[in-house]
């Protein structure tokens, strides 16, 4: 721990601050070092406070529920937050739907689909509604970006901001946040729907899932991209067509083990935990899957899951 995230020279709060916090239990992945401070806030004015009074040199990193990633296993300097139950609220008007940034994708979709609302594609996607605005995640051709009406986030300096589309520039599985803003509530335009029909499609969505993906295997979701063909807004290129889990299997990678880490045998898209799998072993498999299929048929695949944190010591 350096001296600047000692616990005892941090901002007072009232919520929970934790030192040499575990974070591999907090991640899909169950792999990774410690933070050096953990903070869950007890509610917007509690960060934003936080934040204004953390010296400026203090790292942060903003946390969701660790579905898409990678936490190296020398842990993470600084602070990390960790938004809980004061920031998972999810509420109706006018075809708006308004959910805290903690709240999940899959809840925020069932509730949405109880009021007549098409949120229909989030169902299946792991992580929080927070997390899917940074990926501009998507699924089913739909993007978080075609439903998005605006955002609220405390920036590194404590100020309380509100994002509009063009401030977060979204792109295919990105979107552009400055380092240590913190998102706390989306809002998003829902399509109207039939509320039967929505639920049945979600149930569909959810049996295909479970046929295709290893659901049940300790993962981080899609590893990586798929390969270029994507306008701006994440909308699909139909003059690219290729698949990252094609051109891994095109070089024999479907399978690949190193140390507990495994390319999983059902979609060799999803980096699998499988036997005590270190963090190294698996970013160390994802590094190597890279360079073959770049071998194989010059294609560059770009890390979809987050890897974070310092390398573990000698």
């Amino acid at each position: 721990m350096t001296e600047l995230t000692k616990l005892s020279d941090l901002p007072q709060v009232r919520g929970t601050l934790t030192e040499n916090r575990d974070l591999a239990s907090l991640t899909w992945m169950r792999v990774g070092g410690p933070a050096d401070v953990l903070f869950q806030p007890a509610g917007i004015d509690d960060l934003a406070q936080f934040l204004k009074a953390l010296p400026a040199d203090v790292p942060v990193f903003p946390m969701g529920v660790g579905s898409n990633l990678i936490v190296r296993d020398g842990g993470i300097a600084g602070v990390v937050i960790r938004l809980g139950r004061g920031f998972n609220a999810i509420t109706f008007a006018d075809g708006v739907v308004t959910a805290g940034a903690a709240a999940l994708d899959a809840h925020v979709a069932r509730k949405a689909a109880e009021q007549g609302l098409d949120l229909t594609f989030l169902r299946t996607i792991p992580g929080s509604i927070g997390g899917a605005v940074r990926m501009n995640a998507g699924c089913y051709g739909q993007y978080l970006a075609d439903v998005f009406h605006t955002a609220t986030a405390v920036t590194r300096e404590g100020d309380v901001v509100e994002l509009g589309a063009g401030d977060l520039q979204f792109a295919y599985r990105q979107s552009e946040l400055p380092d240590g803003w913190v998102l706390t509530q989306v809002r998003l335009n829902a399509p109207l729907g039939e509320a039967d029909d929505l639920v049945a499609r979600m149930d569909a969505q959810l049996a295909k899932r479970d046929e295709t993906q290893p659901t049940k295997d300790r993962t981080a979701g899609s590893t990586f991209r798929n390969p270029a063909g994507f306008s701006s807004t994440g909308q699909a290129d139909d003059t690219h067509e290729l698949k990252a889990w094609k051109v891994i299997d095109d070089a024999g990678m479907r399978g690949e083990r190193l140390g507990g880490a495994e390319m999983n045998q059902m979609h060799s898209n999803f980096l699998t935990n499988r036997d005590g799998a270190t963090a190294a072993d698996l970013e160390g498999l994802g590094e190597h899957v890279r360079k073959k299929v770049y071998e194989t048929s010059g294609i560059t695949l770009q890390w979809e899951i987050m890897r974070v944190g310092r390398q573990q010591a000698d």
